[in-house]
């Protein structure tokens, strides 16, 4: 390669990016979009929910119950 080449070819990539950026500029919008962050807020999780026991005290389970309710186990395949 000439010298020549390199400084056109050097002067074409220069050209080319100047084009490139007038037409993101002209046209308002960024190449990479901005990212948004979205606020979330995050509950203490209520142990009875979730399923965690934290004291055997405060459950609470019934004296007596009625079997004819119980439904019965699935058979397995």
């Amino acid at each position: 390669m000439q010298l020549g080449e390199i400084i056109a070819n050097l002067f074409a990539a220069v050209l080319l990016i100047c084009v490139v950026a007038l037409v993101f500029f002209t046209g308002g919008r960024p190449l990479w979009p901005d990212r948004q962050a979205k606020m979330v807020i995050l509950l203490p999780p209520d142990a009875m929910t979730t399923g965690s026991v934290r004291a055997l005290a405060h459950v609470r389970l019934p004296d007596a119950f009625d079997t004819r309710l119980v439904q019965p186990r699935p058979q397995s395949r």
